[in-house]
């Protein structure tokens, strides 16, 4: 058997920012990462299209993943942002050197609808850093649509890929023919949206940014040990806020105010050319916002009870 990533909740981090000039706020940072550790996170993944890496400067980067190699023991995965294998290299050396043997692997995405161009860039990578990959297929941010045949021809040939994580929807379809034919493990993401269903077509877990990840953490852990039916019932009081925070164009935003509202980070700033919060969704926010913290309520003392 081929080495396959850790099943369950890898976190994708925010990068909070602060004031007029939206530089890293390394104390949001810190809390953050200490958070997703303290409520049970397999790993964080750092640097991804969440932590708005690519609006980093190499030297911003490199601080985000220090914090996180710093405040937490979890294994990471880094974030490459460059399609083009020179320049990705290069992040992925910057990243080894910062997190050594902490980094578990570089997530890169698939740059090309042709499985022996994607093959080529990922052999590269490897023979060059030597590091291990998880491989994203996630369009709306590349701008690379890939078939899953081609997907599995790629993850077939790469011996140090340990993991997909897919997002090209319909995900669950997509996963389904991934874990049929790989034995690595595959991921769902988009912000827990089609979890379940991820999860019935054979996803090892979520590797995704939500506001409430205990929620995400709570539905993989139940359907580990007890299946969908207590998977289903873990989720389903968070799925009116997974879905208000993965609207298009607005999903990083919302997420970050929600984080913001949860006193997870000081700051909602988002990156140019990212969007603001719409001020008009403020109340459905702080509805969806209360219902969920009422169910992290409900859990905590079913927990302290003993029935969880």
């Amino acid at each position: 058997m081929r080495e396959s990533l850790a099943p369950g909740v890898w976190g994708v981090v925010a990068t909070p920012f602060q004031g007029s000039t939206l530089d890293v706020d390394t104390d949001s940072l810190a809390g953050l990462v200490e958070y997703y550790e303290s409520i049970g996170a397999t790993g964080l993944t750092v640097l991804g299209v969440f932590g708005e890496a690519a609006a980093l400067t190499a030297a911003e980067r490199s601080l985000v993943l220090e914090v996180a190699v710093e405040e937490t023991a979890l294994p990471l995965v880094v974030g490459v942002t460059s399609l083009y294998t020179g320049t990705a290299v290069e992040e992925i050396r910057a990243a080894q050197a910062v997190a050594g043997e902490r980094l578990a692997a570089v997530m890169v995405q698939a740059n090309s609808a042709n499985p022996a161009v994607v093959v080529a860039h990922l052999n590269a990578i490897h023979q060059a850093t030597g590091a291990k990959v998880v491989l994203q297929d996630y369009p709306l941010a590349s701008g690379v649509s890939i078939s899953t045949e081609s997907l599995i021809n790629v993850v077939q040939a790469c011996r140090f890929v340990i993991a997909v994580k897919a997002e090209a929807p319909p995900t669950s379809v997509a996963i389904a023919q991934l874990t049929a034919a790989l034995d690595v493990s595959v991921f769902g993401g988009l912000g827990g949206q089609g979890l379940l269903d991820e999860l019935l077509s054979g996803a090892a877990g979520a590797m995704t940014g939500f506001s409430c990840p205990e929620a995400l953490i709570a539905c993989v852990r139940a359907w580990q040990t007890d299946g969908y039916e207590a998977a289903r019932d873990a989720l389903l009081p968070y799925l009116p806020l997974i879905n208000f925070e993965q609207q298009a164009r607005i999903a990083l935003p919302v997420r970050k105010e929600c984080l913001r509202q949860r006193g997870l980070i000081a700051d909602a700033g988002v990156r140019a050319p990212g969007a603001q919060f719409p001020e008009v969704l403020r109340l459905s926010m702080l509805n969806h916002l209360a219902e969920a913290a009422a169910a992290l309520d409900a859990r905590w003392s079913l927990t302290t009870a003993g029935r969880f």
